[in-house]
């Protein structure tokens, strides 16, 4: 795999690079008028990298048990346990023979079920041979013989292209199984997907594992109800969802989202949402009209609250709010990165507006690009490396590690 290429926007990349997406941030505009683009935001040294883990193949994702495991995802299909700061990973799960490596395919992400530490029930989302989405729920939690059982696949979705899968599996904070995929691929989305409530692409879903088998519809999802649409869909208009995260002290729901030729962005969804938000793609990308190219109609389309040009970077990856207690600095921060120009960012999102933006050159790792953000049990922050490496987020030399109680995690 090209380390110099991307994987989220290209046909026949991972990270590929025909398209180069760009980027700088602003808060975005609902209206026909754009808002400007504001300048890259003001460095900030209050925390660096130090690192935990090294020698992995290209981690991909990774999640934290509530009794402090890391669960690592490898793009090649493999899912690896850390038990403890300085121990060796050990492998769980190989699901090396089941899993497509090329362009942006592979083993994309690991989501352990709210009640884990007593089922050992676990899902991983990831891109068969055939180049389609498989989630498939797991049970044993622990590495070692006999290996976790297959319990079944949850649900599959056909891929048209190789590029834009998605494919991040998160549990909300109401219990319900998120699932981001992409509008299928290609460029500039030829199917319609995005728009398009008929089809699974191009989403975010919302399902209850727990409801029955393999899965239940909320009776509380927006579309239920609308014919001709899947009642799956918590919300449309994604062109490819790299990374989206639960504020564990508010319930704001952070979407970073891979823009096509000129725009990044990144939106939030507040915590009295009930979903059914259209984040506007293919109809816009970003704040500007994609289809059609002038005037085209905004109605209803809920605009980012930052996006950035390709002259600051080509494809966006979210993180975390981060509500840990080591370094005070970071507090209430939303972080995100650019995997083309490497860069991390952060802001604040506080009563609907943006503010304290940021740069962090020191959380830059030092080889490789972010592949994806991490948090642990504490709300601690991690940065992973396509290099092979997973970094803490610590406090600079001789910063303070007090956190206001109001910007502390609640779990």
């Amino acid at each position: 795999m090209p380390t110099t290429s991307h994987p989220r926007n290209q046909p026949n990349a991972w990270f590929g690079s025909a398209l180069l997406l760009a980027v700088l941030l602003l808060v975005a505009a609902c209206g026909d008028e754009e808002s400007p683009i504001s300048s890259a935001p003001p460095a900030r040294h209050d925390a660096r990298l130090e690192l935990l883990v090294d020698g992995l193949d290209f981690p991909i994702h990774m999640v934290a048990s509530p009794d402090g495991p890391l669960f690592i995802a490898e793009k090649g299909g493999k899912v690896k346990v850390l038990a403890a700061p300085g121990a060796t990973p050990q492998l769980l799960l190989d699901l090396s023979t089941l899993v497509s490596r090329g362009g942006e395919q592979g083993l994309l992400s690991i989501a352990l079920h709210p009640q884990f530490a007593a089922n050992g029930r676990f899902f991983v989302s990831y891109t068969d041979l055939q180049g389609d989405s498989q989630v498939v729920e797991y049970a044993n939690s622990m590495p070692g013989p006999p290996p976790p059982l297959r319990v079944g696949t949850i649900l599959s979705l056909d891929q048209p292209f190789p590029n834009h899968n998605g494919g991040l599996i998160t549990f909300g904070p109401d219990g319900m199984l998120y699932l981001g995929f992409g509008d299928g691929g290609s460029a500039g989305d030829p199917q319609e997907n995005g728009q398009n409530l008929g089809t699974l692409l191009g989403k975010l879903l919302r399902i209850d594992v727990d409801g029955r088998a393999p899965y239940a519809i909320p009776p509380d999802n927006p579309f239920t109800t609308n014919a001709g649409a899947r009642g799956e869909i918590w919300a449309y208009g994604l062109r490819n969802p790299w990374r989206f995260a639960f504020d564990r002290v508010t319930g704001e729901l952070y979407i970073a989202d891979v823009g096509q030729d000129e725009r990044e962005e990144a939106d939030v969804a507040p915590d009295s949402s009930r979903g059914g938000e259209n984040y506007g793609w293919d109809i816009v990308e970003g704040t500007r009209c994609f289809e059609p190219r002038e005037n085209c109609n905004r109605t209803g389309l809920v605009a980012p609250v930052v996006e950035y040009d390709h002259d600051a970077g080509c494809s966006i990856t979210g993180g975390f709010v981060y509500r840990g207690t080591q370094v005070p600095a970071l507090a209430g921060h939303y972080f995100y990165a650019d995997y083309c120009s490497g860069f991390v960012r952060s802001f604040r999102w506080t009563a609907g507006a943006v503010t304290d933006e940021a740069s962090w050159p020191e959380l830059t790792p030092p080889a490789g690009r972010v592949t994806s953000f991490a948090e642990d049990a504490d709300g601690e922050l991690y940065v992973l490396s396509t290099h092979g490496e997973i970094y803490r987020v610590v406090a600079a030399e001789g910063e303070g590690k007090e956190v206001p109680d109001a910007l502390r995690s609640t779990r």
